[in-house]
């Protein structure tokens, strides 16, 4: 994944748009990144301002989206963004229309409902960004970790689900994870070769029972109380046998959810392990034709330096120097 940096991240956001591959993308690199939560989170306050009508609901999105999928992961942008956000939505709502605005009210509410941030201070956001002057509340308050609030965390409340479908704000709520590994992901897949729908073993077993097992006009054909005992027998062993098969399949269909997300995560990550990969492409591509440019050139200059093997050579060597002796001796 693509080393931060701090014109790195305002290129990723400057490009963002509000479709959930985009959001969901940008999350999960973010959140790997989420040891620079404080400078991802002043930045996004930057280009939250300088945003333009629904942009500045997309970057709420995105927010939304880390701050949910990065509890797991740590504190810190919990944390960092809590600093900001009642500015930032304020910000933000003058330049809503009436459905942007329910949206962001939308996700105010799911951080309230899912223990994100405690009642008093959503509360005070939604005040303070419609032009309440009370003090904004910023003391942490760690969720209580009950049973209860896990539940409530794993699943949208229904009065969420009879909201828009296409609303990013529901729809990432299980949004991009740390993707899996190739052998993490191999493992995975393998596991589903000895599944409950794969066994057909059982299947035979419960296409083989009598009729008069799953049909109750059947009975008026029972002659005596043996036959019925009989019966009452078979039919205990098919509930038995599909009370198992059933708890099966229902493993079967969790784990295929959870390994369709590793897939999903698996896919984004690929993908902008791909976008980094031609973009470096991109920039080699750029450095060998300078190279080979400077080959080029330096042959070319090579060229034209004069051939030291055309020169004459001279036979015999030169005479030697005379030495200080001869120069000053007097001719006899």
């Amino acid at each position: 994944m693509a080393s931060f940096s701090e014109s790195g991240l305002v290129k990723k956001l400057d490009e963002l748009n509000n479709s959930q591959q985009s959001i969901q993308t940008l999350s999960l690199w973010l959140i790997h990144h989420r040891k620079h939560s404080k400078s991802v989170v002043d930045i996004w306050v930057k280009e939250l301002k300088k945003a333009k009508g629904s942009k500045k609901l997309t970057l709420i999105y995105l927010a939304n989206d880390v701050i949910q999928n990065s509890k797991r992961k740590g504190p810190e942008y919990i944390r960092d963004f809590k600093v900001v956000l009642p500015d930032s939505c304020k910000e933000a709502v003058k330049s809503l229309d009436d459905k942007s605005k329910s949206s962001l009210e939308r996700v105010l509410n799911i951080w309230m409902e899912r223990n994100i941030y405690e009642k008093d201070f959503v509360d005070h956001i939604k005040k303070y960004m419609h032009g309440s002057k009370d003090e904004i509340k910023t003391v942490d308050k760690k969720p209580k970790a009950t049973e209860q609030n896990s539940a409530k965390n794993v699943e949208p409340t229904a009065k969420q689900l009879n909201k828009s479908s296409s609303d990013p704000a529901l729809e990432m709520q299980d949004g991009p994870k740390e993707p899996p590994t190739s052998d993490e992901l191999i493992k995975a897949l393998s596991s589903l070769e000895n599944c409950a729908s794969n066994d057909a073993a059982v299947r035979e077993r419960i296409a083989a029972f009598p009729p008069e097992v799953s049909d109750a006009n059947l009975l008026e054909k029972l002659s005596d109380t043996s036959e019925a005992d009989a019966l009452m027998k078979t039919v205990d062993e098919a509930c038995a046998i599909l009370t198992e098969y059933n708890s099966r399949l229902a493993d079967e269909m969790s784990e295929r959810k959870r390994i369709a997300k590793m897939l999903h995560n698996f896919i984004i990550y690929q993908k902008e392990a791909l976008n980094d990969s031609e973009a470096k492409l991109t920039e080699y591509k750029r450095r060998l034709e300078k190279v080979d440019t400077m080959h080029k050139e330096l042959k070319s200059h090579v060229q034209s330096l004069p051939d030291l093997t055309l020169l004459p050579k001279i036979t015999g060597g030169l005479a030697p120097l005379p030495s200080a002796g001869d120069l000053f001796s007097s001719d006899k």
